[in-house]
């Protein structure tokens, strides 16, 4: 009896990549709304157009809650409120470093607009050109 000579299949089986896939793409869809962070701010709510900045660019993001407590949000974002003083020397450092980056500000609905107005004019005199407005969609 002859032995039939079988030529090596050359062909990747993908099933076992596949499902180390899925398996992944679970754990992410799981784990990807936990690492969200932030602070709570009831945003106001209105129709606009976003704000364009450059690309490759993180914008600066400095919030006020509805107590008036400042916070500054960029990658290394932290949760803990700032006094007026020591924001403007944060955002004065990464403008100085980067003299192109955006400011935006969030601000909850139930602070008092002074607080909003008196918050932008202390950063255009840290060196922010313009001060966008972060809303939410009615």
């Amino acid at each position: 009896m002859a032995r039939s000579k079988r030529k090596p299949m050359s062909d990747i089986n993908v099933v076992p990549y596949i499902d180390v896939m899925l398996v992944l793409l679970i754990i992410f869809m799981v784990t990807a709304p936990m690492l969200t962070q932030g602070i709570k701010v009831d945003l106001p709510r209105l129709e606009s157009d976003p704000v364009k900045t450059e690309k490759n660019q993180e914008p600066i993001i400095v919030s006020i809650d509805s107590n008036g407590a400042y916070y500054f949000e960029m990658s290394a974002s932290t949760d803990k409120p700032l006094e007026l003083a020591d924001l403007i020397k944060k955002v004065q450092a990464v403008l100085q470093q980067n003299p192109g980056t955006s400011v935006l500000l969030r601000g909850d609905k139930h602070v008092e607009y002074g607080a909003v107005v008196a918050l932008m004019s202390s950063l255009q005199e840290a060196g922010a050109d313009g001060v966008g407005l972060i809303t939410e969609d009615p």
